[in-house]
């Protein structure tokens, strides 16, 4: 594929990469969106987003022991939350890159999606 039709590509993804990072609702509206346009841009970040929003409940799970589970909740959450803002800038600045710690094992676990 040529820079012109990759350029085309992120472009016309963007919106709906960027929409998936914004809640599990606008995860679920990006998949829905992108099931007829099928852009591998958008599909990328749907999968990292994915893998963020999986992540936040096990670690909601993880949260429900106490005292060393509210531990590892509280410092988790500030790790995912800076890995869902290196997400949302990677798709915002149009950038296929996947996001800190997690985001190469979110590309493996879904890669069939």
């Amino acid at each position: 594929m040529d820079t012109t039709q990759t350029n085309t590509v992120i472009t016309e993804g963007k919106n709906i990469a960027i929409v998936s990072y914004i809640t599990v609702i606008g995860l679920v509206i990006a998949f829905v969106m992108n099931n007829d346009k099928k852009n591998e841009f958008a599909k990328y970040h749907i999968k990292q987003s994915l893998g963020l929003a999986l992540t936040g409940v096990a670690m909601g799970a993880i949260g429900l022991i106490p005292i060393l589970g509210w531990l590892v909740n509280i410092v988790g959450f500030f790790v995912l939350l800076y890995m869902w803002v290196v997400g949302l800038l990677n798709a915002i600045n149009g950038k296929e890159k996947a996001v800190p710690f997690l985001g190469s094992k979110y590309e493996a676990w879904f890669h069939n999606l």
